[in-house]
């Protein structure tokens, strides 16, 4: 058995962001993909402020930032599901008890992404965004098999140091090997459609009647197959940065092209961010080039231990650093000077990127090949293929991941798996039109036959609209409403979109010589649409 091990010490091991995660080191290049997480069962007559009507089940627990006692348990259940009487693995679950608790039969499950983030870990951020929802329902966290506290498949990265080592030299197809031999598990077990049943299992012990589900990046996935396998136990379904089953996240590749994109058409459209880097483009290529042609490499200070140390900017880095950056409205609006400065030389603010988003998520790479490997991989074309070599980071990403998956015993999914869900279930679908991983149109594609369905585009967001958004308000409405025909996304309007940095400290523009210009500013958001099916 694998003992809890979350985040791997380095940033090398951490595949970032998203659900459709990848990292800009080691990682992204090991698997490269993407893709973006306390009562227990209750008594129908129990309708008090107890906060566990069957304490059995459940103890008392706190979780990494959060100062509340909270209620967590566990199951076990058998890692293969077709021998219940060979290993078993727990999986646990932690409890963020309703403040009224005028709801005791049901809960909000939030699916964290990845694959591969544990969901306990990320319980403030759900508690958080999820405020409105457990004024009257429990929100319900499981570490989904493979991450967390159940049973993670973790690989060790010795010590390499992220910083100084160079992608290009390591040898992936052994690494992968490596990590697989030193994991105590039948990584077969460890896909989307066995994780299902456990969740379904936690929810039978728990005596939850209905969940309601919130799924954000992979976690759409889970959601999604919830709505097919179990649609009996659902009252409602949010798909935050949502991944259609028809499509495998290795596509992700055109998805952070198109991201650059709309980076390049925001900072263009900008007048400030227009006049300090009128060459954006054009600097981050030449930067591009100069390090597909030789590594840079520094002596720095190491961002989180300040120790020196030696830093080799490969494109590998490089590229990785603004793609994650892309996540998060805060640290986007850095990308186009980080990109000015290091075409001047200077380049200490792309260190900073890096160090900003190296640790930003923790994921279990084991469990997340077992999933990409057994449901993504077998779902390129030769198409796919062709079109992902034309873009550096899109075919380094393939690249790694077919070494990845070389490796990695995983049986494909069927067609079936990639089918679009048939559902009627009251569903909301978020999509952000900044979103480097999951965007717009996957939403769409999502939809084609949830007949009670909304999709919402949030002109100004990135991954994860309800945190970033009154998208939370529209999830909050959906699960006391139980339907989506009262709900507009009107408010996802609201401008709340980030200035650019025009130099190390500020927003603001630095006082300069006037001169005429003629740059002209387009100020109108990009169209919210709202499909609707009632």
């Amino acid at each position: 058995m694998i003992n809890r091990k979350f985040v791997n010490t380095t940033s090398i091991s951490q595949l970032r962001a998203l659900g459709l995660c990848q990292s800009a080191t080691r990682a992204s290049r090991w698997v490269a993909v993407a893709v973006a997480i306390l009562v227990a069962n209750y008594s129908s007559a129990d309708t008090t402020d107890t906060l566990v009507a069957a304490p059995a089940k459940t103890t008392t627990c706190y979780l990494d930032g959060l100062d509340e006692q909270f209620q967590c348990g566990k199951i076990s259940v058998p890692e293969n599901p077709k021998q219940p009487d060979g290993k078993q693995i727990d999986i646990h679950f932690a409890i963020l008890p309703a403040i009224k608790d005028t709801h005791p039969d049901e809960a909000l499950l939030a699916i964290a992404g990845g694959p591969g983030q544990s969901a306990i870990e990320n319980a403030a951020g759900f508690d958080r965004m999820l405020t409105k929802v457990r004024q009257q329902r429990d929100i319900l966290l499981i570490d989904q098999r493979g991450t967390g506290q159940s049973n993670i498949l973790s690989c060790d990265d010795g010590d390499l140091n992220a910083l100084s080592i160079n992608e290009d030299n390591l040898d992936m197809l052994a690494i992968t090997e490596k990590c697989l031999a030193g994991l105590d598990a039948d990584v077969t077990q460890y896909g989307s459609n066995t994780a299902l049943k456990d969740f379904e299992a936690v929810r039978e012990f728990l005596g939850y009647k209905k969940l309601h589900l919130y799924g954000i990046s992979y976690g759409t996935r889970m959601a999604q197959l919830y709505m097919r396998h179990y649609p009996e136990a659902l009252a409602t379904v949010t798909l935050d940065g949502v991944v259609p089953m028809q499509q495998s996240v290795v596509a992700i590749g055109s998805s952070i092209e198109r991201g650059l994109n709309v980076l390049w058409r925001d900072c263009k459209s900008n007048p400030e961010c227009q006049q300090q880097f009128p060459d954006l483009v054009d600097e981050y290529n030449q930067v591009d080039q100069q390090l597909a042609d030789t590594p840079i490499s520094q002596k720095v200070r190491d961002p989180q231990t300040d120790e020196p140390s030696d830093f080799l900017l490969t494109r590998t880095k490089y590229t990785g650093a603004i793609r994650m950056a892309m996540y998060m409205p805060n640290i986007r609006a850095l990308i186009p000077h980080a990109i000015h400065q290091a075409a001047q030389g200077n380049y200490q603010p792309i260190l900073g990127i890096y160090a900003l988003t190296a640790s930003s998520t923790g994921i279990a790479m084991g469990m997340h090949t077992s999933v990409v490997c057994g449901e993504d991989i077998h779902r390129i074309t030769e198409q796919m293929r062709k079109d992902a070599k034309e873009s550096y980071i899109s075919g380094s990403m393939l690249d790694g991941l077919e070494k990845a998956c070389q490796a990695w015993p995983m049986t494909p999914e069927d067609d079936s798996f990639s089918k679009p869900i048939d559902s009627d279930i009251p569903t909301l679908l978020l999509s952000g039109e900044l979103d480097p991983a999951t965007p717009p149109n996957w939403g769409a594609l999502a939809q084609e036959k949830l007949t009670k369905s909304k999709h919402f585009i949030a002109p100004y967001a990135t991954h994860g609209v309800a945190y970033q958004s009154c998208g939370n308000d529209l999830v909050a409405q959906l699960v006391e409403q139980g339907s989506i025909k009262e709900i507009d996304g009107k408010c996802l309007q609201k401008d709340v979109r980030r200035s650019f940095y025009l130099n190390a400290n500020t927003v603001e523009a630095l006082p300069i010589a006037s001169t005429d210009t003629d740059i002209k500013t387009d100020t109108t958001a990009p169209a919210n649409t709202a499909a609707d099916k009632e």
